[in-house]
Order: structure tokens, then C-alpha cells, then sequence
């Protein structure tokens, strides 16, 4: 398999994914702001949209979206218990949170990285998000992941979309309960290794 990525992206959710799931895959770096590979290839002939994450399967499809991706590699590996058995409640409840950090917390942080984002709509989405991270956090003081006492790729979503609030002016401080999670998940041997196969850790 093939995982189109720009270090730090939302990419880094199926890369720790994978990294967690043991699975064979090679990296290919995408130019997120000129849509190129580093061979100087049109990314857009591998995802429309010219976004990561993209990943290329080893029958030539190619997948797209993170949450769908995440899924497809923790179905590569059930014993590894990345996600629920498919049709399982805890699956849908997998799914839930999944569409909850893709639409209420990495659209909202998202924005913050662009430059021309007016001061009010800057504070708009902070006030948003922070509303949806006061009912979140709780959630994680009584279990170390969302699933409980298992790591699933909703961590890793999770992990990934508020590693950006250093870079994005978003305080934390406020939800400690996040900021021990985030170390909690950091600390894990395959989130460190794919954090230092885009450069993000030093040797």
C-alpha cells in the first residue's frame, strides 16, 4: 500500500494506523500547497481534490478520506482490535466519534492554519471547538482511549487533530484531562514511530 502524506497533515492519522497495525506500506510526500509528489506529478491524479490523506491499495484502487481509511486498515487486521467487528454497536459508536472529530474539531482547527482568517472568525471557531472539547473531555477521564481500555484509530484521529493546536494559537491548558491523553497516546511506540517518519521527532 501507498499513503500520500504531508508531515503533520491529517495524513498522520492513517500513517499511525498503519505504524499500530504492523502492515507493509511505502510513503509518497505530497506538496500540500502546489498538489505535486516530489517527482513533480499532479497529486490531483491521485485524489481530485488535491487533499491528504489518499491511500493506494495493492490491487492499483485507490481509497480516500481519513475516517474511511482508518477503518479500512483496522479491518485489515482484526486481531489487533484497531476497531470493532463491522456491524458490531461499538462499530457505529467507533464511527460516531470518528465523524465527530472530523466535522466538529478538524474542520474547525483546520481553518485556524489560514493566514487570512479574519480576527472574528478566528475567535468563532475557537468558541466552537472549545464548546465541543468541554463535553469531550470528560469522556476521557474515566478510560485511558474513546473505546475504553483499547487503543482504536479514533485515537490516533483524535491524537492527530489536536497535535495542531500548538502551531494554530489553540490553548489546551483549559482540558487537562486532553493534555494527559495526548501523552498518554504520544508515548505509544507506533505513534512514535510514524511521528518520526515525517520528521516530527528527532532521532
Amino acid at each position: 500500500m501507498k499513503l500520500y502524506y504531508s508531515p503533520g497533515a491529517c495524513s498522520l492519522s492513517p500513517h499511525i494506523a498503519l505504524c499500530e497495525a504492523e502492515l507493509s506500506y511505502e510513503l509518497m510526500l505530497v506538496d500540500i500547497q502546489q498538489a505535486t509528489l516530489e517527482n513533480g506529478r499532479d497529486y490531483h491524479t491521485i485524489n481530485p481534490f488535491g487533499y491528504v490523506p489518499a491511500l493506494e491499495l495493492d490491487n492499483g484502487e485507490t481509497l480516500l478520506e481519513g475516517p474511511a481509511i482508518v477503518q479500512y486498515i483496522a479491518d485489515q487486521v482484526p486481531d489487533k482490535r484497531l476497531a470493532p467487528p463491522a456491524g458490531s454497536l461499538d462499530r457505529y459508536r467507533l464511527q460516531q466519534w470518528l465523524n465527530f472529530i472530523s466535522t466538529e474539531l478538524h474542520k474547525g482547527l483546520g481553518a485556524l492554519f489560514n493566514p487570512a482568517l479574519p480576527d472574528d472568525a478566528r475567535e468563532l471557531f475557537k468558541g466552537i471547538v472549545g464548546q465541543r472539547l468541554d463535553v469531550l473531555a470528560p469522556q476521557l477521564e474515566a478510560t485511558p482511549f474513546f473505546m475504553g481500555d483499547t487503543f482504536t484509530v479514533a485515537d490516533g484521529y483524535l491524537f492527530t487533530v489536536l497535535g495542531w493546536c500548538p502551531h494554530i494559537g489553540f490553548d489546551l491548558s483549559r482540558w487537562p484531562t486532553l493534555g494527559a491523553y495526548l501523552e498518554r497516546v504520544g508515548a505509544r511506540p507506533a505513534v512514535q514511530s510514524a511521528l518520526k517518519e515525517e520528521g516530527l521527532l528527532s532521532e
